[in-house]
């Protein structure tokens, strides 16, 4: 167990000073990327997830902006941007996809989706299109009723004068509403004396 222990506080110790070795040797790369003045971005070669955090930190303390790109743990890379170089969205999402970067196809996606904006914006000012269907089922059946059927046939048609109406001959009672109602009063008050 001792043997052990002084074997894990060994390790441990390499480890912290490769640690800050690594933390140097990008420390120097950082400061090179900045003294480079042609240089708007620098990517650093695939390094495993403790090295990307100490480049990140390293880019940040420096005043640097930096991302991480890559699908896998192993082909995972870093770019450092310089501030005033910094990546817009479209560029990191090129990186992103695994692609590189190409500024003339971005600026013609950019404007094909303006063109696209536009064409939406007058299609809302045109207004919705108006309610029911976008053919007439008249035309689909035209061989079966004709062109004017339903019109000739309101034409030809006549209301019936007398539909909904009776003829008082007709009636069987001819009293008036008020009479009726009278009648039936009386009714009630003679069954009512009966009672009593």
């Amino acid at each position: 167990a001792p043997e052990q222990a002084a074997r894990m506080k060994k390790l441990l110790e390499q480890e912290k000073r490769q640690k800050v070795e690594f933390r140097k040797r990008m420390e120097q790369e950082v400061s090179q990327f900045i003294q480079a003045t042609g240089e708007p971005r620098r990517r650093f070669q695939p390094m495993n997830k403790i090295e990307r955090s100490i480049l990140h930190d390293v880019a940040e303390v420096a005043g640097l902006t930096s991302f991480s790109f890559g699908d896998d743990e192993d082909s995972r890379y870093v770019m450092v941007f310089k501030k005033e170089f910094a990546p817009s969205d479209e560029e990191l999402d090129a990186y992103r996809r695994g692609e590189e970067w190409d500024p003339a196809r971005a600026e013609e996606r950019r404007r094909l989706r303006e063109l696209a904006a536009q064409e939406e914006e007058a299609e809302l000012e045109r207004g919705p299109a108006p309610p029911g269907p976008p053919n007439d089922y008249k035309d689909k059946y035209r061989h079966l009723i004709g062109s004017d059927a339903a019109k000739a046939a309101a034409r030809t048609m006549e209301a019936n004068k007398a539909y909904g109406c009776v003829p008082v001959a007709n009636k069987r009672d001819t009293r008036s509403i008020e009479e009726a109602m009278n009648e039936i009063r009386a009714k009630k008050r003679l069954r009512q004396a009966e009672d009593e």
